[in-house]
């Protein structure tokens, strides 16, 4: 079965001595009750490394994300679990790590010492209930030292460490620049390969004062021109093509993330969700909204003029509800998808 659902944020926002959030049974019911079945969960090492100790995780904060993990599959859904923030490297605040992930051995020593880690921890767990999600968004080539070369000898090691200890283990990795350039140099790795949902970035991040992009910005259109490309769906489709090549070799893809933020008016993240939802339902990818609750989610976002209705408890988006719904199939070939 191809796999739908959402990215949650318990172990993502790291504020020193706060504890993470203890697994929602209340969103999870829910989830599985409108018949998604993946959950996504991003998660940031600060929460159980101190000093820079890579390999000494504090085991009382390992303990929530064994809690996550049997609490998704107790409501059978798909936990896909990912280093939002790792040793190295993160999209978000790369200048606060010691070490840089493609340049220094420390960093990925504990990078891979991590993933060897959970892959004993979860052993056993099947590959339909849980993957490994290696690296969010790895940045562009030529920055923080990235090139393609150093980047797949880093994703293979790790591959290979996992397989060493749990050869079962569905593995995914994120496509470069930010997860939205496809990797056709590591289709045979036998992994899914995950991308992303956020093009064009004038519509989904109007507004987004973390993206460096978001200023002078007009209010946005869809479709529109946007960096030299008319992005409708037909646009969309051609932004993917090299995805499609890359699957066109019997790879699995995924869409980790998409989303819109919620100062985008509702009309025109709408026709948006709608073109790309559709794009996703014919090449046969899943995907994991960008977020369940908040301003980029399906639950209280908070967009002017989106029509809300209680479902269960949740005041949700009818709207986008009834369009990640339909972008559904029935069956798919085996694997994250």
């Amino acid at each position: 079965m191809p796999h739908y659902g959402f990215n949650l944020q318990w172990m993502y926002h790291y504020v020193p001595g706060k504890l993470p959030a203890e697994p929602d049974h209340k969103a999870l019911t829910w989830i599985a009750k409108q018949g998604f079945n993946f959950i996504r969960i991003p998660t940031n090492y600060w929460f159980w490394t101190r000093d820079w100790h890579y390999t000494n995780p504090d085991e009382t904060i390992i303990g929530y994300i064994d809690r996550y993990i049997s609490a998704c599959r107790e409501y059978g859904l798909h936990v896909s679990l990912n280093l939002h923030r790792a040793p190295g490297y993160c999209i978000n605040g790369n200048d606060l790590e010691r070490h840089n992930l493609w340049l220094d051995a420390e960093a990925q020593a504990g990078f891979v010492w991590l993933w060897e880690y959970f892959a004993q921890r979860y052993k056993g767990i099947p590959a339909s209930q849980l993957s490994f999600d290696l690296l969010n968004e790895p940045p562009n080539v030529d920055q923080y030292g990235l090139t393609r070369l150093n980047h797949a000898a880093i994703m293979q090691r790790t591959v290979a460490a996992i397989r060493a200890i749990d050869p079962q283990r569905t593995i995914v990795i994120d496509g470069l620049g930010g997860g939205h350039l496809a990797m056709p140099e590591l289709a045979d790795l036998g992994v899914t390969h995950s991308g992303r949902g956020y093009q064009p970035m004038a519509v989904s991040h109007y507004q987004a004062s973390w993206w460096d992009g978001h200023e002078g910005l007009a209010a946005p259109t869809y479709p529109v021109t946007w960096h030299n490309h008319y992005w409708d769906r037909a646009g969309l489709v051609e932004f993917y093509q090299p995805w499609r090549d890359v699957q066109a070799r019997n790879v699995a893809i995924h869409i980790g993330e998409f989303g819109c933020y919620n100062r985008t008016p509702n009309d025109v993240a709408l026709r948006w969700f709608r073109d790309l939802l559709s794009v996703y339902q014919e090449f046969g990818w899943g995907f994991g909204l960008w977020e369940f609750e908040g301003a980029f989610g399906i639950i209280n976002h908070g967009r002017p003029h989106a029509r809300y209705e209680d479902v269960d408890g949740y005041s949700v988006d009818r709207d986008l509800l009834d369009l990640l719904l339909a972008a559904r199939i029935p069956e798919a070939p085996e694997g994250i998808q």
